[in-house]
């Protein structure tokens, strides 16, 4: 989750998440590169109170600068292509579930072993736990096993919502009468909280999800209790 004073990304818990914050630093080398280069000559240039007389409309000058922007943009689309390739890939799940928008809460649905269905509400201010965190808990959590291939049904029933938690790389649209999918693989156990990234409404910024991930055993016994 998100900390105070927090400038990068948030801890990944899943390998799609990794290969974005490699990717986010790779594309961030680049920039840095880029910006002290143009720093550079703007300064030297600037300070420099001669002309060289064989840089104004020079061919070679204009070749380079035309050749080394393409390959650093390709230095950068050949990795993000690739991340995208992997977004999108789904990969034999284990297990299937269903996540519905709402104005404003979202609704669950457990269909691969029985009919398991609930509405998970973000928590008021006075029912909250002293261990709880305002504005982002929930009444009823999303479990899931953790090391396992998990494919996420997403749709809504009213307006464009977006099912998002920063830490797993995860950000799918939930579109009225469309069903999008994702794949998420979840590393270890713990909490991880996200919210609604889409503009559906006047309580837009009220439909948190808490998601909670657990041991297979666990997860096993969470559905025979259900």
């Amino acid at each position: 989750m998100p900390v105070w004073s927090q400038i990068n990304l948030q801890e990944a818990n899943s390998p799609l998440m990794e290969q974005l914050i490699f990717f986010h630093d790779h594309t961030l080398m680049i920039l840095i590169m880029i910006t002290i280069m143009v720093t550079y000559i703007m300064l030297s240039t600037m300070t420099n109170k001669l002309i060289n007389r064989s840089l104004l409309e020079s061919q070679k000058v204009e070749l380079i600068w035309t050749i080394i922007p393409a390959v650093t943009l390709i230095f950068i689309a050949l990795p993000s292509l690739r991340i995208l390739y992997l977004m999108d890939e789904i990969n034999e799940p284990l297990l299937t579930i269903k996540s519905i928008g709402h104005q404003w809460f979202w609704s669950y649905e457990y269909s691969d072993f029985k009919n398991i269905e609930f509405d998970s509400y973000m928590k008021s201010n006075n029912e909250l736990e002293n261990n709880e965190f305002r504005l982002l808990d929930v009444d009823n959590r999303v479990i899931l096993p953790m090391k396992t291939p998990i494919r996420l049904l997403i749709t809504s029933t009213d307006v464009i919502h977006s099912w998002t938690i920063p830490s797993l790389g995860i950000k799918i649209d939930a579109t009225p009468g469309r069903i999008n999918q994702g794949m998420i693989y979840i590393k270890r156990p713990t909490l991880m909280y996200g919210q609604c990234s889409e503009i559906c409404g006047a309580n837009h910024s009220f439909m948190p999800i808490v998601l909670e991930s657990t041991s297979m055993e666990l997860f096993t016994k969470w559905i025979n209790n259900h």
